[in-house]
């Protein structure tokens, strides 16, 4: 696997690992839980997802997860996902979902992590990034806009879930510079 390292300086993405498991289910809380899980974590699951995420870092499938790290010793703050393809996305888009873990809330690292993904993203071939949050959850919709992302309407999941749709022109927004 070819290994990505994206830095602005406060905050580095790199692909989830093995080591990130235990980090991830010490952090994982009722809202993570809730707006990206879509149920409690098992250290099974989340091995099992963490080798799904090096399988498409690998093949360069569809998906490509980072971990979220702060700090000098890159501790895992969270996740943030790309998706190239999926239901509901028209070519070039590539869909974006992001969590952090309870202590790191609150200090502008979602929103920065969104910036450097966006950035890979483009660099990746994607013209518009899409972030999709459920209208009960504010914060979600606050990073996404202080992100630059501007709300182009609902939309709907294939289960129904309604949807608040942001997107970013990947070809005119002025991302932050990456230090690879």
């Amino acid at each position: 696997m070819r290994e990505v390292r994206l830095s602005d300086g406060v905050v580095t993405l790199s692909p989830l690992r093995p080591d990130d498991v235990r980090a991830h289910l010490a952090g994982e809380d009722e809202l993570l839980v809730r707006w990206l899980n879509g149920g409690p974590g098992t250290r099974e699951g989340v091995e099992a997802y963490v080798r799904h995420c090096r399988e498409q870092w690998d093949t360069a499938g569809p998906l490509r997860a980072f971990g979220i790290r702060s700090g000098a010793e890159e501790v895992l703050a969270g996740t943030v996902d790309l998706r190239f393809a999926g239901a509901g996305l028209a070519p070039g888009q590539v869909n974006v979902a992001y969590g952090l873990y309870p202590p790191w809330r609150g200090r502008g690292l979602a929103t920065r992590a969104v910036l450097l993904a966006s950035r890979y993203a483009a660099g990746e071939g994607g013209t518009e990034a899409v972030i999709q949050v459920e209208p009960e959850n504010p914060a979600s919709a606050a990073v996404a806009l202080r992100a630059g992302f501007t709300r182009s309407g609902p939309a709907h999941g294939e289960d129904g879930t309604r949807f608040e749709r942001y997107g970013l022109d990947l070809r005119a927004a002025a991302l932050p510079p990456v230090d690879r």
